[in-house]
């Protein structure tokens, strides 16, 4: 069935122009309202949002919708992703809403809705939404003397703050660490700095003076040269960037160079195992992880799990194998243990942890395998039209796989918030890997429209 409105993940679009309008964020609002009333007790829905500036417009239509649902409203503001799944969970909410697009500039914006256990909705319960709001709900409007009230949440952060801090033992100290902390002008420019500095780092803030406009601008998890130069400049022992919403991380060490999400989910998985915290004997990820990272697995007796590109889709297998660590190559690390979600922020802390165990420097300690050569490259197509269903490009990509015979692995997917088409290979030649990529781009460009 076709999604009208949601895509990987959530609601996403450009600020004040369909489908990111007030109109359907009121929409969505009397939607999930309604899907989520369910027996006769006083209903309740945590929004929290990321500082953009059309997080203004659309958080009081939100408000709107829930309210004429006869739903309580808990504003927390700026708030991470994860921080608005825990406090969903932990205030006995019905429903949790963030309102960010997450790593895209600022004239973007998005709706994540989450379920009152704090974990993302499943895509049948989104096709359900979808379904209410093109519905006429004007008889589920509540009478006058039913309207939901809205109310902020003033010590929000810090339930968060004592939430994220409480993930590691009490023996476990920052203190002698120097970090430069890149915070994306985001949601988590006030929570992550307390953190890190109430576990004793030194902390060195980029990206901490939002202003409606600068989020994600030459800054955060998508722009990570600005905390590697930082680094540099000022002599730190690692840098940590999040991105807008703060479900993701990126990581440098003291010399500048990235440590990739699959690096960090490697590092911590093994030492997971070495503790006895591992559950599941396996890491979940997504088709976009490296092989390398698949190999190292295998030599320490543990799996790779692979699903669709998403966390939401990494988060449903870990909760039907029982796995506690899984994610995403682009730093989207979920630790079931104490989120339900991504959170960079207290992957971060998870990271940094193992590494206070050891001695050296981060450069030595944090990268557990050797990349296999991968390339990703993006076509953008016409909207309407479809290449990979073109007969050439499909021959390509099949020639592809066979040229490869067994030594590297193609993957080709369309993005599911922008008209691209992602085309990434990986294997032991870079040359062949580098010429396989570009056999296939120059096929879907030719029919791109």
């Amino acid at each position: 069935m076709s999604r009208k409105y949601f895509g990987t993940d959530g609601i996403r679009g450009t600020a004040n122009t369909a489908p990111m309008t007030a109109e359907v964020a009121l929409k969505v609002g009397m939607a999930a309202g309604n899907y989520f009333t369910r027996g006769d007790h006083r209903h309740k829905v945590v929004i929290g949002k990321d500082t953009r500036l059309s997080g203004y417009m659309l958080e009081p239509a939100l408000v709107a919708g829930f309210t004429s649902m006869g739903m309580d409203v808990m504003l927390v503001g700026p708030m991470p992703t994860p921080a608005v799944a825990m406090l969903t969970k932990s205030m006995r909410a019905d429903i949790g809403v963030m309102i960010s697009a997450s790593h895209n500039p600022f004239q973007d914006n998005g709706i994540k809705l989450f379920g009152p256990d704090g974990f993302k909705l499943s895509d049948e319960v989104e096709l359900e939404i979808e379904a209410l709001m093109d519905s006429d709900l004007s008889h589920k409007l509540v009478p006058a003397n039913a309207l939901g009230r809205a109310q902020r949440i003033d010590d929000a952060p810090g339930r968060y703050i004592e939430a994220v801090k409480s993930s590691l033992p009490g023996s476990v100290t920052l203190e002698g660490l120097r970090i430069v902390l890149d915070c994306a002008n985001g949601a988590a420019y006030s929570v992550a700095p307390k953190v890190l500095r109430e576990l004793g780092a030194e902390v060195i803030e980029i990206g901490t003076k939002p202003n409606g406009l600068n989020i994600n601008d030459q800054c955060g998890s998508t722009h990570t040269k600005t905390m590697c130069d930082r680094v540099l400049s000022e002599k730190a022992d690692v840098g940590i960037a999040l991105d807008g919403d703060a479900d993701r991380i990126q990581m440098c060490d003291e010399k500048g160079h990235l440590i990739d999400g699959d690096q960090l989910m490697g590092l911590v998985t093994t030492h997971w195992k070495r503790t006895g915290q591992l559950r599941g004997n396996a890491l979940v990820a997504t088709v976009m992880s490296n092989l390398g990272l698949e190999r190292y697995l295998e030599s320490n007796g543990l799996r790779l799990i692979r699903t669709k590109v998403g966390d939401r889709y990494v988060v449903e297998q870990m909760r039907a194998l029982d796995c506690n660590v899984g994610g995403e190559q682009s730093g989207h690390i979920v630790l079931s243990d104490f989120a339900s979600t991504g959170d960079g922020l207290l992957a971060g802390l998870q990271v940094l942890a193992v590494l206070a165990s050891r001695s050296g420097p981060v450069s030595e300690m944090s990268r557990v395998f050797e990349p296999l050569p991968q390339i990703l490259k993006n076509v953008r197509y016409t909207a309407g039209a479809d290449p990979l269903s073109q007969s050439r490009v499909i021959d390509a990509i099949s020639s592809a796989e066979k040229a490869f015979n067994g030594d590297g692995r193609v993957l080709i997917r369309k993005s599911g918030t922008e008209p691209l088409i992602r085309v990434m290979a990986e294997g032991d030649d870079a040359v062949k890997v580098e010429q396989i990529v570009d056999g296939i781009v120059a096929e879907i460009t030719a029919v791109a429209g």
